[in-house]
């Protein structure tokens, strides 16, 4: 049985467990994967606000800002055209913001349904908790539907914020050695579009930063960076965390989601007072930009009634 909380109204939590690993659901939040407990340490980053009911408009800092989410059709809010006339997509997307259907469950697999309201976007996602020889595998699979009679734009990205202690690593690739800077708390890193060098980044302020070790909470740091196009060996980051005993390793087909979005944040968001993120976000992406309303060779349609599909997958190892 799941514990209730005032937030959290006990019939609408899914778990889903594989002995000393859990995975939590909030159906009526957005979907949101709201716990990952590996040996009784959370993998997740903590609300920074009790979980409650969200606006069509309003912005994601004046939520709870945890877990794990959906950024469908976009991640930025903006403004698309369509054969229907414009949309507008809000912070974040419409997924978060609203209730989805538990289509079915089990001891160790959940599939879940939301609706978008800003494009005739439905999303599927099915979510299985498997034992490896090394840990623990949740996998992802998501199924995207256009339910409307027109072509639709769309963009996805995992929003799956992890949890970091100073001293954390993160690992890419060794064929990386760039990445794209989308924002930077201060500019610490440059304006958004600049170039960025991985793992060692020049401040724009003189000096150098090591993107791969996680840093105090107190250093107030908030990075938004993508990779450039993946190939089918890039598919995947690993957060090391030597304090909770586990390697995160995500993977995901680079066919289907060929780009990689990183949120390191240690303090730097949200820019109010308040409860500040300290995680980092390995996400997944469709698009290398923020933004459904920035064109390139990424931009995405789907057709009435077309539907497209594609895997996650979180290895848990432990160490």
């Amino acid at each position: 049985m799941t514990e209730m909380t005032m937030t959290e109204p006990v019939e609408e939590n899914v778990t889903i467990q594989k002995g000393k690993c859990s995975v939590k659901f909030l159906p009526q939040f957005g979907g949101k994967v709201a716990s990952i407990v590996l040996h009784n340490h959370e993998l997740l980053q903590a609300p920074l606000a009790p979980v409650a009911p969200r606006t069509r408009t309003m912005s994601f800092d004046a939520g709870d800002a945890s877990g794990w989410d959906e950024c469908l059709p976009s991640v930025a809010g903006c403004i698309v055209q369509t054969a229907d006339g414009s949309a507008e997509v809000p912070d974040h997307g419409d997924l978060w913001r609203v209730a989805w259907e538990v289509v079915a469950s089990g001891a160790d697999s959940v599939t879940l349904r939301g609706a978008c309201f800003s494009l005739p976007l439905v999303l599927k996602r099915t979510s299985t908790l498997s034992e490896t020889p090394k840990g623990w595998r949740l996998a992802q699979y998501y199924k995207l539907t256009n339910s409307g009679s027109y072509p639709a734009p769309w963009s996805w990205a995992a929003h799956s914020l992890f949890v970091a202690a100073e001293g954390d690593r993160i690992h890419l690739p060794e064929t990386i050695h760039q990445l794209r800077l989308e924002g930077s708390g201060g500019q610490r890193l440059g304006v958004g579009g600049a170039t960025v060098q991985w793992p060692i980044a020049q401040l724009a302020t003189g000096g150098q930063s090591d993107l791969s070790i996680a840093q105090s909470p107190s250093s107030g740091i908030g990075d938004k960076l993508f990779t450039g196009k993946l190939s089918a060996q890039e598919n995947w980051c690993v957060l090391e965390r030597p304090s909770a005993g586990v390697r995160i390793r995500v993977s995901f087909d680079a066919a289907a989601t060929p780009y990689l979005g990183l949120w390191i944040c240690y303090g730097g968001w949200p820019e109010r007072p308040g409860p500040k993120q300290v995680c980092v976000a390995i996400e997944p992406s469709t698009a290398p930009v923020d933004s459904l309303a920035v064109e390139g060779p990424w931009t995405r349609t789907i057709a009435p009634g077309a539907s497209a599909t594609w895997p996650m997958y979180v290895d848990l190892e432990t160490i």
